[in-house]
């Protein structure tokens, strides 16, 4: 690739990017971890083995999911200048009324299934519910308050990235990947005792994105190198987890986990595939990724209401055909749900828009 001087700000292009790639990749990074939590419904030791490594391989296909969403926060929040207050306010505004909505129901539809319960004293009850909607209602919750952590750090990681030589910024992404491997359960016997907990964390990920955005492609078509690497970290990761599961006789996670050296380079493969690629949808398809896009928080937020009403309530399992296809039908029927749901609440006068994400 070629360099990039050694002066500030010059990582970042001087004309605007064209962002097709970028939505694409978002509806893509959504569905995917529809699909993510589908197979994992399919636990190691209590479904045949045949069908959870077909459950294994869906897993690995699609854990670049969250990542890339952080990724693509930092390719579109780093490069620009924000007023502190005016940023935080948009920001946490857009997400703090939607997550707060759904909470709610998620806390509430948990209730209904049984896995939460109620005393009847108002007090106790109350103070219950404002511990789920602090500690997280629902499995899948976490990343709203990983990424509200993230939101509040941006104003000052933009000023860095933008003022950093690409050196600075490699420097910063190495210093971060090495701390994550040495992390990992082999390994971590071996960390010295320096404390780089700055170094830790989603963060990485946010700038990762808004540099592997912005640096220069060479000249040559990139997509099937990129295809061909990105089929070979699956490949790593679905095998890599059933020879570790199986050796532990449990199910092991060290391949699978986002801040883990296999899914930061597995993501960021899939990142620049996206960027790489070079297509063009039909305009009646670019609506629906337009519209699916606009409501990918409340879709995040509400699908595994879905998912847990399918698998225990509707008994539409793994089982209801091969696992091959079965997992991502369940997954496309979840997804569809997800969406109506989001867009009839988004149609609630004066208060639809707000909440439905």
């Amino acid at each position: 690739m070629p360099s990039i001087p050694e002066t500030p700000s010059q990582i970042i292009s001087p004309k605007p990017r064209p962002l097709e790639w970028v939505n694409n990749l978002r509806v893509l990074a959504l569905f995917a971890v529809v699909i993510l939590h589908t197979a994992s419904l399919m636990e190691f030791n209590k479904v045949p083995m045949q069908a959870w490594l077909v459950a294994d391989f869906y897993n690995a296909l699609t854990r670049f999911a969250v990542p890339v969403f952080v990724m693509i926060t930092g390719a579109l929040l780093l490069s620009r200048e924000y007023d502190l207050g005016d940023f935080l306010k948009k920001r946490f505004t857009r997400v703090l009324w939607p997550f707060l909505f759904w909470s709610l129901v998620l806390i509430g539809y948990s209730w209904y299934n049984a896995e939460i319960s109620f005393t009847g004293d108002g007090w106790a009850d109350t103070r219950h519910v404002l511990h789920l909607m602090m500690h997280g209602s629902y499995y899948h919750t976490w990343y709203v308050y990983m990424l509200l952590g993230l939101y509040l750090f941006v104003p000052i990681i933009s000023k860095f990235v933008r003022n950093a030589t690409e050196r600075e910024i490699q420097y910063f992404l190495a210093v971060w990947f090495l701390v994550m491997v040495f992390s990992q359960p082999y390994l971590s016997r071996y960390q010295p005792q320096i404390d780089v907990h700055y170094f830790t964390g989603y963060l990485g990920y946010l700038v990762l994105g808004y540099y592997l955005a912005n640096k220069e492609l060479p000249g040559r078509n990139l997509a099937p190198y990129l295809a061909i690497y990105s089929i070979l970290c699956v490949t790593a990761i679905t095998v890599g987890t059933y020879l570790l599961s199986v050796n532990a006789h449990a199910i092991s996670t060290v391949m699978y986990e986002p801040l883990g050296p296999f899914i930061v380079l597995f993501a960021s493969g899939i990142f620049m595939l996206a960027r790489a690629v070079k297509f063009s949808l039909p305009s009646s398809l670019i609506k629906i990724r337009d519209l699916v896009g606009g409501f990918s928080l409340g879709i995040y937020l509400c699908h595994a209401m879905f998912l847990s009403l399918m698998h225990d309530n509707w008994n539409i399992t793994y089982e209801l055909c091969p696992p091959i296809l079965s997992i991502p039908l369940i997954a496309l029927g979840c997804f569809i749900l997800s969406f109506l749901l989001v867009f009839i609440i988004n149609k609630i006068p004066v208060i639809g828009k707000y909440i439905s994400g």
